[in-house]
């Protein structure tokens, strides 16, 4: 997973399908991403992502809003970083990541949040 950003928007490559379960937050009702960033966030802060997914050749920018914050020296070793619930008129992406997902979705293996 690659990540890129300024404060306001943030560039994110997943690469495989590990990276993009462990990304993904599907127990939002829109769907989000779990993005590691050092970059200090707070809650409701309005963000953009640039997606690179999988092996797509497009990239696909969505918009959302901060939900969860991860800080530096999470219990547990978890990873430093935010996560984005996608807009209303991006909740489209949600249905694209959980057609990748398939039924790995019903696993309980760890994410970056959950």
């Amino acid at each position: 997973m690659l990540i890129y950003m300024t404060h306001d928007s943030l560039t994110l490559t997943i690469k495989d399908q590990s990276s993009l379960y462990a990304a993904y937050m599907s127990f939002l009702r829109r769907g989000g991403l779990f993005v590691p960033t050092a970059v200090c966030y707070q809650l409701g802060d309005q963000v953009a992502i640039v997606l690179s997914l999988l092996d797509e050749p497009e990239t696909v920018t969505v918009s959302g809003r901060v939900v969860w914050i991860t800080p530096k020296g999470a219990q547990g070793s978890r990873e430093t970083g935010i996560g984005v619930e996608f807009s209303e008129q991006d909740a489209a992406v949600s249905h694209k990541i959980e057609n990748y997902l398939g039924g790995s979705l019903a696993s309980s293996r760890q994410t970056h949040t959950l």
